[in-house]
């Protein structure tokens, strides 16, 4: 038996249910939270599941799975025991609780050309932006100083203004269907906005998708389906509630303010707009 077709399908069982566990609640988790009490878990559920599959087959059909993000990245030709390290470790850190960075855990160990033998080739390859995990490394610290630029410029202009009022002024029943639709598009832009970026932290395992049949595309999708619904069932899990203790995340017109703008800033890194960092390579999204 190939060991290597066992690595594979194996890394990506794990590494599905590792980012799903973690990167997938630190983007939805204001989503769930706002509405658990009102809204059957199933119904938040089918809603993610489709944009999921929207997104998956959009990508499967043009033939990028992962958008871009694996397009310089030389995979091994054979897959080793090894590989399987990285998503275990993610496995155990997401049963603490501990949000972190999916990108770097997983991404990591495929960015290397070979395992550097020494402390100086293994500093360089992590500061020196023409490599792969230099690149990463430089992007992702770009997307961590935006956010708090951000946040700060959030909570100064927008919601010591809106906090107050929203937790003077309990939203009412004719403004309750605005503002669920509202947040529910908001959270769908960001969610897909996510996939774009974080679904090459799975898709390494086959190959970034680009070999992969259309039966096998039907079972990575189950395989990813399928967790999505295990997350919802269990509410989120022990990351959940990190974002439980977050200021008012139950009210839904502030879910939607924080879905949007974290939305809107992952696709200006997305395209690169600015022109400081490649648009295709991959970055830690944890900071959202």
């Amino acid at each position: 038996m190939d060991i290597s077709f066992l690595v594979m399908w194996l890394g990506f069982a794990l590494a599905s249910y590792s980012v799903v566990g973690n990167d997938v609640i630190q983007t939805l988790g204001t989503f769930l939270t706002s509405n658990e009490k009102r809204v059957k878990w199933w119904i938040l559920w089918l809603f993610s599941a489709s944009v999921l599959s929207a997104v998956l087959i959009y990508g499967y059909v043009q033939g990028n799975i992962s958008y871009g993000r694996l397009d310089k990245f030389v995979f091994p030709e054979q897959y080793a025991w090894y590989y399987l390290l990285p998503p275990i470790v993610l496995l155990a850190i997401t049963r603490l609780g501990i949000p972190v960075s999916t990108t770097f855990m997983i991404l990591t160990l495929f960015s290397l050309s070979d395992i550097p033998g020494d402390l100086p080739t293994m500093v360089n390859s992590v500061f020196d932006t023409d490599q792969q995990l230099g690149s990463m490394i430089q992007k992702s610290w770009m997307g961590y100083v935006v956010a708090f630029g951000a946040a700060i410029i959030i909570y100064l202009l927008i919601t010591r203004l809106t906090e107050k009022f929203f937790l003077d002024n309990p939203i009412t029943k004719n403004g309750r269907v605005f503002w669920t639709i509202a947040q529910w598009c908001s959270t769908g832009f960001l969610w897909s906005q996510w996939l774009t970026q974080d679904l090459a932290n799975i898709y390494v395992y086959l190959r970034g998708g680009f070999e992969t049949t259309p039966f096998g595309f039907g079972v990575s999708l189950a395989i990813l389906v399928g967790l999505l619904a295990y997350i919802f069932y269990s509410r989120g899990g022990a990351v959940q509630e990190v974002v439980r203790q977050k200021t008012n995340t139950e009210d839904i017109r502030s879910a939607t303010f924080v879905d949007l703008i974290y939305g809107i800033i992952l696709y200006i890194f997305k395209y690169d707009y600015f022109g400081l960092w490649g648009a295709k390579i991959p970055m830690s999204t944890t900071w959202v």
